[in-house]
C-alpha cells in the first residue's frame, strides 16, 4: 500500500526538509506553495499545488492529489509567515490579522486532513510546526507568539476529539533553526554583526548553535511514521535546550 503526504509550506526550509525525508522513503508528497519559485528544487520529484494554504479549496485540491497516488497517511502544516504589530500602534485588527495568517493554514489543513482520514476510515497522523515562541515570547513577535500558542492548544484539543478514530494529532516546536531565511539575515548583515548574531544564537541554545532544518524534519518524520503511533497530542521541542534555558545572573 503507497502512503502519500499533504506538506503545506513544503517550498523551502523546514517544509522542504520534511518533504525531501518523506521523498526518500518512497512516499508520493504532494506540496501547497504560495511562491512557487520556492520548488525548482523539486524537478518534478513532487506534486505541487500552488496557492495559499488557508483556503480551503486549495487544500482539498492537495488532499485529492494525495488520494490519487496512494492513502493519504500524513498531513504537515508548515505554511508560516513572519510579520509583526503591536497593540499600541497598529491596532487590534491588524495583530489579529496577522495571528489569523498563521493560525487559518493549520486550522484548514487539519479539517481537510480530518475530514479525509474519517471518510477513509484509516488511521492517520497530522504534524502541526509551532515554534519555542508558543511558550517562551520573544519581544517584538507578538501575533507570531500568540498563533503558535493557539496552533498547540489546537493540537491537543483534535488529539482528543479524533483519537478514537485512530487520528493522531502532534506538533513540533522548533528553537532557532538555520533555514534560507536565516541565512539571508546573516547575509544583511557585516561580518562583524553577523559573528555577534551567531554567537548570541550559541548561548540561547544550550548545544551552542542552531538546529539544521533536517533536524527538525527528523522529529517530524517520526511523528508521522508508526514508530511514533502511541504518541498523541503532543508538543515536541526541537529547540537544542532553548525551550528550557533559565538566564541566572549569579552565573555572570
Amino acid at each position: 500500500m503507497t502512503q502519500s503526504y499533504v506538506a503545506t509550506g513544503g517550498g523551502r526550509g523546514i517544509g522542504r526538509a520534511i518533504t525531501e525525508r518523506m521523498l526518500r522513503r518512497g512516499h508520493p508528497v504532494v506540496v501547497v506553495e504560495r511562491d512557487t519559485e520556492n520548488l525548482s528544487w523539486t524537478a518534478g520529484s513532487v506534486m505541487v499545488v500552488a496557492g495559499d494554504a488557508g483556503a480551503e479549496q486549495i487544500t482539498e485540491q492537495a488532499a485529492d492529489r494525495a488520494q490519487q497516488v496512494g492513502t493519504l497517511t500524513g498531513w504537515v502544516n508548515n505554511a508560516a509567515i513572519f510579520g509583526d504589530a503591536s497593540l499600541h500602534d497598529s491596532g487590534p485588527d491588524r495583530v489579529l490579522d496577522l495571528i489569523d495568517a498563521n493560525l487559518r493554514p493549520v486550522v484548514v489543513g487539519c479539517g481537510t486532513a480530518v475530514r479525509r482520514f474519517l471518510a477513509s476510515a484509516s488511521q492517520g497522523s497530522i504534524v502541526n510546526i509551532s515554534s519555542h515562541q508558543a511558550r517562551r515570547a520573544v519581544p517584538g513577535a507578538l501575533p507570531y507568539s500568540t498563533a503558535k500558542a493557539a496552533i498547540e492548544g489546537l493540537t491537543r484539543a483534535l488529539a482528543v476529539e479524533y483519537g478514537r478514530h485512530r487520528i493522531r494529532v502532534n506538533a513540533v516546536a522548533p528553537g532557532s533553526v538555520a533555514t534560507e531565511r536565516y541565512a539571508g539575515y546573516l547575509s544583511s548583515l557585516t561580518p562583524e554583526s553577523a559573528a555577534a548574531v551567531e554567537r548570541d544564537m550559541a548561548a540561547l541554545h544550550p548545544l551552542g548553535r542552531v538546529a539544521t532544518s533536517d533536524e527538525v524534519a527528523a522529529a517530524a518524520e517520526f511523528l508521522l511514521s508508526t514508530n511514533g503511533g502511541f504518541i498523541n497530542g503532543a508538543t515536541v521541542p526541537v529547540a537544542g535546550g532553548r525551550s528550557v534555558l533559565a538566564s541566572d545572573p549569579e552565573a555572570r
